[in-house]
Parts: structure tokens; C-alpha cells; sequence
């Protein structure tokens, strides 16, 4: 913790170097979080590594891996579960490792959600990172970490996966790599359905790009396009390299980081002006998964392009713009047991909207809010699984930044204290979650 209390890390330094404490931190708090969930597992006479990998959705996905699609369930009130709904990447990736190594599907999910769990903490931190500084991406990645339902992170979910390859995305976007920030958003888009939050972040930042390209070339003195340069620093030599906050001067391609006691979002994290040409392959290549996956739904199920949403509509589920939702929390005011829930309810939907308008007062790049806001109006606006709606919110994780910012500003020991006080609640209310009667 010397270094939380002292000083950043060098801009230059690998970001992997960097990432580390927040790894080391992350996988501790994991850790931890399977030891409880064990351990009350075996007290009550169940295998806690079959509540990770074989209930649930983990079986549907297993499923898909296993048999390809065409599963569905009928239900004694009419309704039809199609495995149709469950987007083909994670089945594709265990189909892949159980070809590969002696590993049963279930096992092969287990893999990949541990293994993309510390990808997506590394994104997190390096988006972080880019925005507020080391000090604050360390602290992101622990509150990602203890979340309340952070134990679905260490499950064969698609959470993980797809939180990875939101960050990354989302980071690539932030350092100018356009078409690495597509193909990353078309695979979350072959993830879940909440991939068109990654796609919606690429084509705004996308639009953007071309009005800021446009007004710096329109601007007097600017070069024509063809002599502009491929991103702003490639026209800066190392004698007017731009200040770093601390008063060094940045090399080309250092991260420049906000003053380690200030947390205001750097310069550095605006999306750099890139070519034309780059960005518009970017923004094509961003919705192919998603759209791809969607149209071959409605191929499959002779519905067109709205077979996916009759597939959802299967279980029950649909965007209704919060109305089944508002409902639901209103009926727990009816008793007074259900009415505590009601009130927890209420607070917990307050928090994230608190949080979310706490990152727009504090210009938070523009990729992230969008992000944010659409991961947001999709979990909070569904119309059915009311129970699973912390799960899906487990993605948004720049709503932890201005957390991440206070919690940064502790001093170690209390910081110690907090944080470990945070993963022993979240390791006790895993283990408790996961052996209840309901999916996750």
C-alpha cells in the first residue's frame, strides 16, 4: 500500500507492471470469495463447484457448447425457453478449450470466466488508469471486485467475458485505436445483448472523432488532409512533448495521468483524432457481431430481424422502459417485511443514478457515459428477472470511478480496513446467494 499513499506510478511504465497491485488485489478478494463460498457449501451439503459451473444459465450455455442450438423447454403456461437466447461466444470458447485440453464443458466455462475475470480487471484498470491515474485503478478494480454479486465473476457466466472486452474496448477507444475498439465491441456483441452498449460507445466516439477531424481542419493555419497527422502526438518531437501533471515531460506514446491527488479527469483520456479512414472502419466493424448473430436468429426462426426479440419475449422478457420494474419495487411496500426490501430497492436504483450523474458533473469521457447509460436503461429497464438485475449491472463498472476516487484518497491503514471489511461482506453475501433457490 506504499505506493496508494505515495506517489503514482512512472507514466511510462508498462501498464501490466502497473496493473499488478490491483491484479494481485483482485485475485485476493476472489480468492476469498470461493474459500467462503466453499466452505458454506460443504455445511449445507453442496458442492460449491457445481453451484459455479452446473446450474442455471452455466447449463444452458454448456448446452449450446455441447449441441450446437436448437434446445428449447415448454412450459406448463405456454411460454418457450429457446437456448436461442444465449449469445454463442462463451459456448464457442468452451467448445474450444474442451477440444483442446481434458476439460468437460462445465470445466472449460470455469476457465474461461476466471481467466477473463482478470482480463476485465486489467481492462478496468487501465481505463482507470487512462482517466484518473494508477491510485484510482487500483481502487476500481477492488470495488469491481467486492461487489455484492461479485461471485458471478468467478462463475461459467458471461459476465466476465464480457466486461473484458467492454474495458478493453473502451480503452482502446480512449488511446485512438479504432479498429482494435471495433472488433473488441463486435465480439461483445457476441457476447450478450448488452453489447450494443460497447457498439453505441464506438459510434459516438466515432462521430465525434469526425467533428473534432472537420473543425481542426477547418481551423486557420490546420494542414490539409492528406499531410494531417495519424494521431495528435505523431506531429510532436520530443522537444515539445506535452507536460506531464507531475512537471516531467511525456515521450510520444507515454499515458499522461491527472495529478495524483486531484482526480480530474487527464487530457490524455479524450479520444485522440485519428484518420478518417480508421475511425469509419472502426464504427463498421463494431455492430457485426451483435447484428450478425441477431439476423441469423431471425433466419433461423423464419421471423427476420425481429426472431430475437420473439425468442425474449419466450422468457418473459422485453424492454418497457421500467415500467414492469417500477411495479415490482411498488408491490414491496404492500407489507411491512416486503416494505424493507422496497426501501432497499429504492436506495439501490437512487445510488447508480446518483453515481451515473456524479461521472457527467465530472466529465467523464464521453465513451464511458454512453457506455454507462445504456448498460444502465437495459438492466434497470427489462421487464422480467427482476431477481437478476444486480447481476446485469456488474458490466457498468465506471459507475465505481468517483468511488474509486473518494476511496483513493484514504489514508492505507483505513483504506486496509475498508477494503477488506467490503471483500469479507461480498464473500459471506456470495455464498449466501449462491446456495438459495433462485438463479443468480
Amino acid at each position: 500500500m506504499t505506493d496508494l499513499d505515495t506517489r503514482a506510478a512512472p507514466p511510462g511504465a508498462p501498464l501490466l507492471r502497473r496493473a499488478a497491485p490491483a491484479l494481485l488485489g483482485y485475485a485476493a478478494v476472489r480468492a476469498l470469495g470461493l474459500l467462503v463460498l466453499a466452505v458454506w457449501s460443504a455445511a449445507r451439503g453442496k458442492s460449491a463447484y457445481t453451484l459455479l459451473t452446473a446450474r442455471w444459465d452455466s447449463l444452458w450455455y454448456t448446452r449450446v457448447a455441447a449441441l450446437g442450438y436448437g434446445y428449447q423447454v415448454r412450459l406448463p403456461n405456454g411460454d418457450v425457453h429457446s437456448n436461442l437466447a444465449f449469445f454463442p461466444l462463451l459456448p464457442w470458447l468452451e467448445r474450444l478449450l474442451h477440444a483442446a485440453l481434458p476439460l468437460s464443458y462445465a470445466d472449460a466455462g470455469f476457465v474461461v470466466g476466471v481467466l477473463t475475470s482478470l482480463a476485465a480487471a486489467c481492462g478496468i484498470f487501465a481505463v482507470t488508469d487512462r482517466v484518473y491515474g494508477p491510485r484510482a485503478g487500483l481502487c476500481a478494480v477492488l470495488l469491481w471486485a467486492v461487489l455484492p454479486v461479485g461471485i458471478v465473476q468467478s462463475m461459467a457466466y458471461s459476465e466476465s467475458l464480457f466486461t473484458a472486452l467492454a474495458a478493453w474496448s473502451l480503452y482502446a477507444l480512449l488511446t485512438g485505436r479504432w479498429v482494435t475498439a471495433g472488433t473488441l465491441a463486435a465480439l461483445a456483441g457476441l457476447t450478450r445483448p448488452v453489447g450494443a452498449a460497447v457498439v453505441a460507445a464506438v459510434w459516438t466516439a466515432g462521430v465525434i472523432s469526425f467533428v473534432r477531424g472537420r473543425s481542426a481542419m477547418h481551423a486557420p493555419g490546420a494542414p490539409d488532409e492528406a499531410h494531417a497527422p495519424a494521431h495528435p502526438s505523431s506531429a510532436l518531437d520530443s522537444t515539445h512533448a506535452p507536460e506531464h501533471p507531475s512537471g516531467a515531460r511525456e515521450t510520444e506514446g507515454a499515458t499522461s495521468h491527472a495529478p495524483a491527488t486531484s482526480f480530474t479527469p487527464s487530457a490524455a483520456a479524450a479520444t485522440p483524432v485519428a484518420p478518417r479512414g480508421r475511425v469509419a472502419l472502426g464504427m463498421l466493424i463494431a455492430p457485426l457481431g451483435a447484428a450478425g448473430y441477431v439476423l441469423w436468429v431471425g433466419q433461423r426462426t423464419g421471423k427476420g430481424p425481429l426472431g430475437y426479440l420473439d425468442v425474449q419475449a419466450g422468457w418473459r422478457n422485453g424492454f418497457d422502459g421500467g415500467y414492469a420494474f417500477a411495479r415490482f419495487v411498488a408491490h414491496k411496500f404492500t407489507s411491512f417485511p416486503s416494505a424493507l426490501a422496497g426501501v432497499g430497492l429504492t436506495a439501490g436504483v437512487a445510488l447508480l443514478l446518483w453515481l451515473y450523474l456524479t461521472g457527467v458533473r465530472r466529465r467523464q469521457p464521453v465513451e464511458l457515459l454512453v457506455y454507462t447509460g445504456f448498460v444502465l436503461a437495459l438492466a434497470l429497464c427489462a421487464s422480467s428477472y427482476f431477481g437478476s438485475k444486480p447481476r446485469l449491472l456488474v458490466p457498468a463498472f465506471p459507475l465505481l470511478l468517483p468511488l474509486a476516487c473518494s476511496l483513493a484518497r484514504l489514508r492505507p491503514l483505513r483504506f486496509m480496513l475498508v477494503t477488506t471489511a467490503l471483500a469479507v461482506a461480498s464473500a459471506a453475501y456470495g455464498a449466501f446467494w449462491l446456495n438459495g433457490s433462485g438463479p443468480p
